[in-house]
């Protein structure tokens, strides 16, 4: 009896684990198909809207935004529009913002392309990349929309990939300056820095910047999927495909306008350690 007790006991748990297993790969399917979707339908939208040829340039800051219209007044009119003799164009992926985003935007004379709803900053890169690889843009910048990334900094990154010495560039805060910030977060970079540099095997700063250059090119056979703490998804990927990596150091600044979109710090870190092991793994 304890025997067909016992076995009973193990088939139901295989197939429990099959269960979960099988509805876990038809979320991700559905999650994937929907990302494509709405990256189809921002790509439309850009076609019927703007004279691509005369906006997309070779080297294009992209900047995903969430009800940053406060701080991209400051922002956008700093960012300069040629670096060297390269022109230097602005795309903000505004991802559902219910302020003056998009209009701050078109009022700077940037490009705005809006997701339907709000889906994350890793969503909306996704999404800039698909619209640049399609336009034929050569390098992109991406950086945060609330003013912690200084665009005096965009010619460090741009450099050495117009040197043909990287194919992909990272601001570096712990390699430059930053203002005073949370002391957990700044512990996390560390140690997140060391996590990444140890698993890949080189050597990584600022796993967590979001103010980075890189060749779009080199984009065409990584494949990105994290909506949200993505940072580490495309250097970790980048490292994989053996794309020539670097840092530069750059200068953090305090957001002036608004709250993080992050979320506290303990959670924060909790995924985004979460989506460096799910990245390096697969």
């Amino acid at each position: 009896m304890y025997g067909r007790l016992f076995a009973l006991l193990i088939v139901s748990n295989m197939f429990l684990l099959f269960f979960t297993s099988y509805s876990k790969t038809k979320q991700e399917i559905l999650r994937f198909q929907f990302d494509r979707l709405v990256r189809t339908l921002g790509t439309v939208q850009l076609e019927k809207k703007i004279d691509v040829g005369q906006t997309i340039q070779p080297v294009m800051i992209v900047i995903p935004a969430l009800n940053e219209a406060e701080n991209l007044k400051s922002l956008l009119p700093k960012i300069p529009d040629r670096i060297n003799s390269t022109p230097v164009g602005v795309m903000v992926i505004d991802d559902g913002s219910d302020d003056e985003t998009v209009a701050v935007v078109r009022e700077n004379g940037c490009m705005a392309i809006s997701n339907l709803i709000n889906r994350g900053g890793g969503a909306a890169l996704r999404l800039g990349y698909d619209i640049l690889q399609k336009t034929g843009g050569t390098i992109c910048v991406t950086m945060d929309a609330d003013g912690q990334h200084r665009p005096e900094d965009i010619e460090a990154l741009v450099k050495p990939i117009l040197n043909n010495e990287y194919d992909f560039v990272i601001g570096s805060r712990i390699l430059g300056e930053r203002e005073k910030d949370s002391a957990f977060r700044l512990v996390g970079v560390y140690l997140f820095g060391f996590l990444i540099s140890f698993l890949l095997g080189k050597k990584i700063t600022d796993p967590s910047s979001n103010f980075r250059a890189f060749r779009m090119d080199s984009l065409k056979s990584i494949h990105l999927y994290e909506d949200q703490y993505h940072t580490s998804e495309l250097i970790i990927e980048a490292v994989k495909k053996g794309m020539r990596i670097g840092e530069v150091p750059i200068t953090i600044l305090k957001r002036k306008y608004g709250k993080s979109k992050k979320g506290g710090d303990v959670l924060y870190g909790f995924h985004f350690a979460r989506v460096i092991l799910k990245a390096w793994w697969r």
